[in-house]
């Protein structure tokens, strides 16, 4: 039988086998000082964040921490255990991005190790207002679904629906903010943070030269396509800079992919053409929307896009993320000419006939 070049080869196996019983997968060591820790992630088709730990002389570093629940918590501490560490041991966060199932615990990581605590600017700057102070953020959400074409009756529930995930969160400041090609301070670790907007803002990736693997967060998954949404704290082009940040990470050396859900995987360059195609498809998926319904909210699109549900089956929560994901397609299309839109309240959108 011919080898499937098109498929990445999934290294993870053991993750693997977690992920089709629909179980939590091992605690494992992947050699050279690191450690695969899954933490559970409550209510959620995801069902865990990987966290990985670094070994160090005097103890460990943690990229990402998990939710913030008691036994995402107890999960955490029975990783570190297992490979021979204690919570007290942890010297650093790095944190790739600050949705909660990657910060939410990081701030009780470090009262109870004194860690400290690594954020892109980006993703420190929209912090306060999306975990602290949220009035306001609650407000131009409202004004954006409006744009978007939100029906009224739908508003209030679509709004807040990222509310419940809160108390998930410690909502803290970080310690030290890393920039694109930074090299965090982690003794024995060849690391270089790879700034990879587009899931948010301040998205990094921990790429490990002389391990040669990619620590890739939500960047890049062996799966699923990360969400990649247009929303009041996001960047004026998502999808675009997505792109353009796959492209940063398509020429390093890698061996081992080392996502932040499902499984380890290898092939990079493959996926990363995998991910461009999905794109794609999705590009013209809204062109033909709009070839038949010229005029179209972004709201009206979304519901005729193709998901993995029908539109009545998804939560409120994920039909915002949908919502939010059309819109980033719309907004790639606006760049290359191929679409306008009006306006006004709501936005109308059609083709340039281009």
């Amino acid at each position: 039988m011919e080898r499937d070049l098109t498929a990445i080869e999934i290294s993870g196996t053991a993750q693997l086998r977690a992920w089709e019983d629909d179980v939590l997968p091992p605690v494992e060591s992947l050699g050279q000082g690191l450690w695969s820790v899954p933490v559970p992630m409550p209510q959620s088709s995801l069902r865990y964040v990987l966290v990985y730990l670094l070994e160090l002389d005097d103890g460990v570093t943690l990229i990402d921490a998990g939710w913030d629940t008691e036994e995402a918590w107890a999960a955490l501490n029975a990783g570190l255990a297992k490979a021979g560490y204690a919570i007290s041991d942890v010297r650093s966060v790095l944190v790739t991005h600050i949705h909660p199932d990657h910060y939410g615990l990081a701030g009780r990581v470090r009262e109870a190790s004194g860690a400290w605590i690594a954020l892109h600017p980006a993703d420190a700057e929209i912090l306060p207002q999306r975990y602290m102070q949220m009035d306001d953020l609650l407000t131009r959400m409202r004004e954006h679904l409006l744009e978007c074409g939100v029906p009224t009756d739908a508003m209030d529930t679509m709004r807040g629906a990222s509310m419940p995930v809160r108390p998930f969160v410690q909502a803290v400041l970080p310690d030290v903010l890393l920039e694109d090609g930074d090299r965090p301070e982690v003794p024995g670790w060849d690391l270089t943070a790879i700034w990879t907007p587009g899931h948010s803002p301040g998205h990094l990736c921990f790429y490990d030269e002389r391990r040669r693997v990619l620590m890739s967060g939500d960047h890049i998954l062996p799966r699923i396509t990360p969400n990649i949404s247009f929303h009041p704290q996001q960047t004026s082009n998502p999808l675009s800079d997505f792109l353009d940040a796959l492209e940063k990470v398509a020429g390093l050396e890698v061996d081992e992919v080392l996502p932040a859900h499902e499984y380890r995987f290898r092939n990079l360059a493959q996926r990363i053409v995998q991910l461009r195609g999905h794109h794609e498809a999705r590009l013209d998926e809204i062109r033909k929307a709009l070839r038949e319904r010229p005029g179209s909210t972004a709201w009206e699109i979304a519901i005729e896009m193709t998901w993995s549900r029908p539109w009545s089956e998804i939560q409120f929560w994920m039909q915002r993320a949908a919502l939010g994901e059309t819109l980033a397609h719309l907004i790639v299309l606006e760049s290359r000419g191929d679409v306008r839109r009006t306006s006004g309240v709501p936005q109308l959108w059609e083709l340039t006939g281009r």
